[in-house]
C-alpha cells in the first residue's frame, strides 16, 4: 500500500490568504451594496510597462515565425536575461558570473524547492512573524524549525542568537510582513554567523526595488563573505508587475560549497542538476519581457509605479501618524505593519475593520504567534482607493 508523506498532516488545514478570501467573499455576498477596499494581499495593481509590452510583442512575433522560433529553452534561463541581471547587480556594486544566475517562474517557488538541497536532518532558524512558505515547506519535509522572536523590541529585526546553532537561515529584508529592513551592519552580523556555523542563508530580496534610504543593501552579496554562505531569491513580481506573468531569478554563488566525503560539493551545481531535472524553465516571451525590465527605458518606467505605491505608503502611514497607531515598514516597503487599537487582537481587527469600514487588510497572527495584536496593510492599489480607505480607517478609529 502506497504510503503518504504524513508531513502535510502538521499543516494547518488552509492557508492564510485562503481563509481571508472567504471571509471577504461571505462579507461581500451579505452586503451587496458595500464596496470592499482591499489592502490586504500583495497583488500590484499598475500594469506592465511599455518597454516589457513591446519586447514581448516582438518576442511573439519571433515564435510565429519559423526563422526564429525557439523551442525548449535552457531550464536556467537565456544568456541575455542572465546579462541583463548581471547588469542590474553591477548598479548597486555585485558582481555575479553568469552561471551564478538561475531564472525561474517566481520567488516563491524557488524558495519551497531550493529544500531540496537540503538534509532533513538539518535545523532551520526562522524569524518570527514570518511569510508562512517559509515554514510550511519545512514542515512538509519534516525539518525542526527554531523561531527567532521578531517584535517591537528589535524593530522587528532580530539579530543571530548566541544559544541556537541553526543550519539553514531564513532572511527577508525588507520584510513581508514587517517592512522592517536591515543595515549593513546588522546583515554583517548575520553572515558572520552563518559562516561560522556552516549555515546557509536563504535570502529573500523580493522587495529590494522598494529601498529608498542611504545604508541599506539591496543585495546581501553587498556583504563581505556572503557568497560563501548565501543563497538570494529575487522576484520581478513587485519590481516589475510580473505578478500574473511569473518570472524571478535565484542566486547562487559557487563559492557555497560543503564538504562531502572530504570533497567540496557546490550547491550551485546541485542546484543546476535539480532544476534540469525538475524545471521546463521559463517560457522565451517571458524572459524577453523580463530582460526588457532592466534596460533603462526599462527601469525609468518602473521606477515611476513604485513611487506610485510608495505615494499610497506614505497615505497610509499619514492616516496613521494622525491617529496616533504605531507602525512599521511603509517607507523601503511596500507594507505597512501597525499596531492593532484599542488591544485588539490581530483577527479581531480584521473582522472589526471588514464589518464597519469595508476595508481589507492582513490579520498579524497568521505570520506567527509575534504577529498577535499586529495587522499588515499593502500599498499594492490605486490612489484612489488607498484614500478611500484610509478615510473610513479615519472615520471608524476616531469615534
Amino acid at each position: 500500500m502506497a504510503k503518504i508523506n504524513e508531513n502535510f498532516l502538521n499543516l494547518k488545514e488552509s492557508y492564510l490568504f485562503s481563509d481571508i478570501a472567504k471571509k471577504v467573499d461571505a462579507f461581500t455576498a451579505a452586503n451587496p451594496d458595500k464596496t470592499v477596499v482591499r489592502l490586504g494581499i500583495g497583488d500590484v495593481t499598475r500594469p506592465l510597462v511599455p518597454a516589457v509590452i513591446e519586447a514581448m510583442h516582438k518576442a511573439v512575433d519571433e515564435m510565429g515565425d519559423a526563422a526564429t522560433f525557439r523551442g525548449y529553452g535552457p531550464e536556467q534561463g537565456y544568456g541575455f536575461l542572465h546579462e541583463a541581471v548581471q547588469g542590474y547587480y553591477k548598479s548597486f556594486g555585485v558582481t555575479l558570473d553568469n552561471d551564478e544566475i538561475f531564472i525561474s517562474d517566481g520567488a516563491k517557488s524557488d524558495v519551497a524547492n531550493i529544500t531540496d538541497l537540503f538534509d532533513q536532518a538539518n535545523t532551520v532558524l526562522v524569524p518570527d512573524p514570518v511569510y508562512p512558505v517559509y515554514v510550511d515547506t519545512n514542515i512538509m519535509n519534516g525539518r525542526n524549525i527554531v523561531y527567532l522572536d521578531a517584535n517591537e523590541d528589535n524593530g522587528f529585526l532580530p539579530m543571530p542568537p548566541s544559544d541556537v546553532k541553526a543550519d539553514m537561515v531564513y532572511l527577508c529584508s525588507p520584510n513581508n510582513p514587517t517592512g522592517a529592513t536591515y543595515n549593513y551592519e546588522q546583515l554583517k552580523a548575520w553572515v558572520d554567523y552563518a559562516n561560522a556555523n556552516g549555515a546557509v542563508i536563504l535570502y529573500d530580496a523580493a522587495y529590494e526595488s522598494f529601498i529608498t534610504e542611504d545604508g541599506l543593501p539591496r543585495s546581501i552579496f553587498e556583504i563581505e563573505g556572503a557568497k560563501t554562505c548565501a543563497i538570494e531569491f529575487c522576484s520581478l513580481s513587485k519590481l516589475a508587475s510580473f505578478t500574473g506573468t511569473r518570472c524571478g531569478y535565484t542566486v547562487v554563488p559557487k563559492a557555497l560549497t560543503f564538504a562531502v566525503d572530504g570533497k567540496d560539493v557546490a550547491l550551485n551545481k546541485l542546484w543546476l542538476r535539480r532544476q534540469t531535472t525538475k524545471f521546463n524553465g521559463v517560457p522565451y516571451i517571458i524572459q524577453r519581457g523580463a530582460a526588457a525590465v532592466f534596460t533603462d527605458e526599462g527601469l525609468a518606467q518602473i521606477r515611476e509605479n513604485i513611487g506610485f505605491y510608495q505615494e499610497n505608503a506614505r497615505i497610509i502611514g499619514e492616516t496613521l501618524d494622525e491617529l496616533g497607531i504605531t507602525y512599521f515598514g511603509g517607507v523601503n516597503s511596500p507594507y505597512i505593519w501597525l499596531k492593532c487599537p484599542n488591544g485588539m487582537k490581530s483577527w479581531e481587527f480584521f473582522d472589526y475593520l471588514l464589518e464597519n469600514a469595508a476595508v481589507v487588510g492582513t490579520p498579524g497572527s497568521g505570520f506567527g504567534k509575534n504577529g498577535e495584536g499586529y495587522f499588515r496593510l499593502t500599498s499594492f492599489n490605486n490612489h484612489e482607493n488607498t484614500r478611500e480607505a484610509m478615510a473610513r480607517v479615519k472615520a471608524l478609529l476616531k469615534k
